[in-house]
């Protein structure tokens, strides 16, 4: 199984974001200052990298070595070119099934997820660029290798992914309990994507107001919600019930 390559010191991560290396996160130490630094930091806005300020003591866990104040991590994976991904997904005898993830932050929901969307065999999943759990050693390890066996795509924003599915043609569903319309209520039977929230706040309400329709799961104990990966396993094996 392959493991996630880090990268540590600031000329260092600023000559791999130059040279166009795979970077899934960035952790830079708070309040570290410098001309360099501020180079470094200009080039994370230009390029809309995924990063985090964290204290010195999460970055000498991440690195025994001289990090200079800054650890880049580099995906595993290559990721997919979304409009090359529904392109391929609308022209093959499949009906397309994909799931979208509203900055769902937790690497081992994500992992899962992964998992059971290879299971179920999804078509692709689509993560936004910040604000996501990151592609690395505990998301393989949680995911049981399924992450090199689906493809994955990052955009902008998740809007991004639900206005080119909605022009391709493909409905979008938002897993919400903003809805009186159950996961039973909806057909999958056509093209569609699945929109899975992030584990505390859900699905931005932004996106939720863009989605084509909304279907939640009915829940009969007192307790109000359930983890997300497991959400998404009931939504997605529906997908399959009516499908079959």
């Amino acid at each position: 199984m392959e493991k996630e390559t880090t990268i540590f010191g600031i000329r260092a991560v600023i000559e791999a974001i130059k040279s166009g290396e795979n970077i899934d996160k960035i952790f830079l130490q708070k309040g570290l200052r410098g001309e360099l630094f501020t180079e470094l930091e200009h080039l994370l806005k230009k390029e809309r990298l995924n990063s985090s300020y964290v204290p010195v003591e999460k970055l000498n866990r991440l690195s025994k070595k001289n990090h200079q104040g800054v650890i880049a991590q580099i995906a595993p994976i290559t990721f997919y070119d979304i409009e090359e991904l529904v392109t391929k997904a609308l022209e093959s005898d499949k009906v397309p099934l994909f799931l979208l993830l509203d900055q769902l932050s937790d690497v081992r929901n994500f992992g899962a997820i992964v998992r059971t969307a290879e299971c179920t065999g999804v078509t692709g999943i689509i993560i936004q660029k910040k604000g996501g759990a990151p592609v690395n050693g505990d998301a393989i390890k949680t995911s049981a290798g399924a992450i090199f066996k689906i493809p994955i795509c990052k955009v902008d924003h998740i809007k991004d992914a639900v206005f080119h599915m909605q022009a391709s043609g493909i409905k979008v569903i938002a897993a919400t309990e903003k809805t009186e319309n159950t996961v039973y209520d909806i057909s999958f039977k056509e093209p569609c994507a699945i929109i899975m929230g992030s584990e505390g706040k859900g699905i931005n309400p932004s996106v939720i107001k863009v989605s084509d329709e909304r279907a939640k799961l009915p829940l009969l104990g007192e307790i109000e919600s359930l983890n997300v990966s497991v959400a998404c396993g009931a939504f997605l094996y529906e997908a399959i019930r009516q499908r079959r």
